[in-house]
């Protein structure tokens, strides 16, 4: 049977059903035993947490008896079993705080999406094909088992590499563990829209590597740079709710939002004020509001500590950030600077953010510290309504940047896959499916077929989060929020299994065993890691874990709280100011190329869920499509109407995309989401739409190495008229923000 193209069941006799299909019989269906006792018609609620991003919302599963198609020892049938109806967020989450975005509902589709693989899978094909056949998890393991033994019979361990995706919780320890011991080197992790440069900053600024927790319900002037903190950035549950308080006012004030950004976001068009400004000067914009705070008297330059030292003229007053100066250089008029700066600094608590499309510039880092020395300046830092930073029970595990296995010499032997796409989430110019070609062996753990996992020789699917025990460690959006696991919330559908116990297993197959041993299972390495009732990773000054009866655990209910901010010599650092450079001559490519996180599909990791394919997008109302942005006013100079097919070309390739003139975007920028344009991940996100990502240049962050993905400059051709590509959710409205690109201040 294919459990693919499930059948109704009919007329079922004893322990069998019989199977239809268009009206012809097919094989006869097993109908298991339960497996547990359920209660018909009645709903439990079990905590779990949300894996979509890494904000580590908690979540409660509604479990309800149902009947679901399975795999029991090898064979498919059908059980009456708890189901996973629903997801709702948690209440006694101090991420969540009973809220949950539109990803997490959706998330509820990875445990029963259609072209999940329910067993262990060996290529047939060619790689890259997506041609597999189903094999036993006996030789799956052994295979895999077989081929480490082969290594270590070399001596050649250091040839073995895992790549996954940034986490913060026990599965990525548990994996950089077991490389060490095994003798290979640190895991690889590759994310696209990384914050890797914001933690750089935060570490040189304030002595801390993680990304900051706003205390946004008592700020009373907000100034954001670029980060889209109510869609996709962070931990946009908590910053929402949080955001939400701010908004309703606290003692008859209300807190002001001015957004800063070429381009007009969701968050954006949350603001009281948006503020355009021309990509990657930023930084100028921040330390031109810091100097008039200084000339003005309102505040010392000395009051920023090690984060204005680090700012090359810091000392000297930004003699160079003169409000004139900064409208050179910005965009902005030197009395919006002027005004700015002083609102900014007379209406305490305020606070200064960060993040997206500021920081994927040549000069992210610079446009980082810029910020941190503007909320250093105003004593925003450590204080309530200001900025802080959570106490981490341990430090983030030692990754390598993608980049270190893509060189011809550098390509591993065996490459082990784990929840990441970099074939689909990567400039295509850095040719990484051509460098995993060159892997002789590789292993995913994916559970759909993705780019990526289609060049895997084995595919070892994991259970979904709903049927596995689960860790995060959150690194902010709550002073409280401390590292927390959760059991299944239900039995597995199929025939998978938990990935950190594969390893676990795999480790103790091996010819020579890892050592010291680890714990037979991921249940044990999080029960011996956190005992029940009792955290001793409990930061300082937060309320010990409180466990319920299955397992999860989660931070008290301490109001939100603050650590002093270091203040640490700057060991000498000075960082200046320097043009963002664009790859593309502006002559031959004259617009600023802005791709962005979905709202449903962040980096394209989600596409594949339909619920999150359905969703209007709030600014446009695309959905199950792309799209690109373009200003109004300039798509009717060059007669570009709605749904018009445009051809964006950079020096690294082109897409063709619909046209969505918009007022919310710079004249001289366009702009697309990132998301769709897969070539193999589903049935629902196969062969729709385009990927920006692919014609992006391979510029980096000097510092860090991050991609700078608004580092490209395109053309642009309209090539004909609407295709019927264009999906407009009927009805929908647009905010609009009190300035808009192409008129005067």
């Amino acid at each position: 049977m294919d459990r693919r193209h499930f059948i109704k069941l009919t007329a079922i006799t004893g322990t069998t059903a019989a199977l239809t299909a268009c009206g012809n019989p097919e094989n006869q269906v097993i109908r298991f035993i339960p497996e547990e006792d359920i209660v018909p018609g009645v709903a439990v609620w079990k905590p779990s947490i949300c894996p979509l991003c890494q904000a580590g919302c908690g979540v409660l599963a509604r479990v309800m008896e149902g009947e679901a198609e399975v795999f029991r020892n090898g064979q498919p049938g059908v059980i009456r079993m708890g189901l996973v109806k629903k997801l709702e967020g948690n209440p006694a989450d101090p991420i969540s705080q009973g809220k949950l975005c539109a990803r997490g509902q959706a998330a509820v589709q990875v445990t029963y999406h259609p072209d999940r693989l329910g067993s262990p899978q060996r290529r047939v094909g060619e790689r890259g094909s997506g041609q597999f056949k189903p094999i036993s998890w006996d030789e799956a393991i052994a295979e895999l088992v077989g081929t480490l033994d082969a290594l270590a019979a070399a001596g050649d361990q250091g040839a073995l590499a895992f790549l996954t995706r940034p986490r913060r919780g026990r599965r990525l320890d548990l994996v950089a563990q077991l490389l060490a011991r095994f003798g290979a080197k640190p895991p690889v992790a590759y994310e696209l829209f990384s914050d890797d440069v914001l933690r750089r900053a935060n570490a040189m600024s304030f002595g801390s590597h993680q990304l900051p927790t706003l205390d946004l319900e008592h700020t009373r002037y907000l100034i954001n740079f670029g980060a889209d903190f109510l869609g996709t950035w962070n931990s946009a549950v908590a910053q929402s709710v949080a955001y939400g308080r701010m908004r309703q006012g606290q003692g008859g004030l209300r807190g002001k939002f001015v957004h800063v950004e070429p381009r007009l976001s969701q968050t954006g068009a949350n603001a009281d004020e948006f503020v355009a400004i021309k990509p990657g000067t930023e930084g100028v914009l921040a330390l031109g509001l810091a100097h008039v705070i200084m000339v003005a008297g309102i505040r010392q330059g000395s009051a920023a500590g090690r984060a204005g030292a680090v700012i090359e003229g810091w000392s000297a007053g930004l003699a160079d950030y003169t409000p004139d100066k900064v409208e050179q250089r910005t965009g902005v008029k030197a009395a919006k600077v002027e005004r700015l700066a002083k609102e900014f600094a007379s209406h305490l608590p305020a606070v200064a953010l960060v993040a997206g499309a500021p920081l994927a510039h040549t000069n992210g880092l610079f446009n980082a510290l810029a910020v941190n020395a503007l909320n250093a300046l105003v004593g925003s830092v450590g204080q309530p309504g200001g900025v802080a930073f959570a106490p981490q029970p341990s430090a983030a595990v030692v990754t390598r940047p993608l980049q270190e296995i893509l060189a011809a010499n550098t390509v591993p032997k065996v490459l082990l896959v784990d929840d990441v796409n970099p074939v689909f989430a990567s400039p295509a110019s850095w040719q990484v499916k051509d460098a995993l070609l060159r892997v002789p062996f590789i292993a995913s753990f994916g559970s759909f077929i993705d780019e990526t996992s289609a060049l895997a020789d084995l595919i070892l699917p994991d259970h979904s989060f709903l049927e596995s025990w689960v860790h995060a460690a959150p690194e902010s959006g709550s002073m409280t929020a401390v590292p927390v696991s959760a059991g299944p919330a239900m039995r597995p559908l199929y025939d998978t299994r938990s990935t950190p116990d594969v390893l676990l297993d795999v480790s103790r197959r091996l010819a020579k065993p890892i050592s010291p041993a680890l714990p037979n299972t991921f249940e044990e390495l999080l029960g011996a890691d956190t005992p029940k009732g009792v955290s001793p990773r409990t930061p300082k000054g937060v309320s010990p874990h409180t466990a319920s009866g299955d397992g999860r655990t989660t931070g008290g209910d301490k109001p939100f709280l603050f650590a002093e901010a270091p203040r640490a010599k700057a060991e000498g650092l000075s960082v200046r100011y320097t043009d963002p450079q664009f790859d593309g001559d502006a002559a031959q490519y004259p617009y600023h190329f802005m791709p962005y996180p979905s709202q449903s599909f962040l980096d394209g990791s989600l596409a594949h869920l339909p619920w999150l394919q359905e969703l209007p997008d709030p600014m446009t109302s695309g959905m199950w499509c792309s799209w690109v942005e373009i200003n109004a006013q300039a798509a009717e100079k060059a007669g570009i109407h709605l749904g018009d097919l445009i051809e964006i070309t950079s020096a690294h390739g082109s897409v063709r995309a619909p046209a969505v003139p918009s007022p919310g975007i710079a004249p001289d920028a366009v702009a697309m989401p990132v998301g769709q344009g897969h070539t193999m991940f589903t049935r629902y996100a196969s062969g729709r739409g385009v990927n920006p990502i692919a014609i992006l240049a391979p510029s980096v962050e000097a510092a860090t190495r991050q991609l700078a993905w608004s580092a490209t400059r395109v053309k642009i051709a309209r090539v004909g008229g609407p295709d019927a590509s264009l999906i407009l959710f009927a009805g929908a409205t647009r905010e609009r923000p009190e300035e808009t690109h192409g008129r005067g201040d």
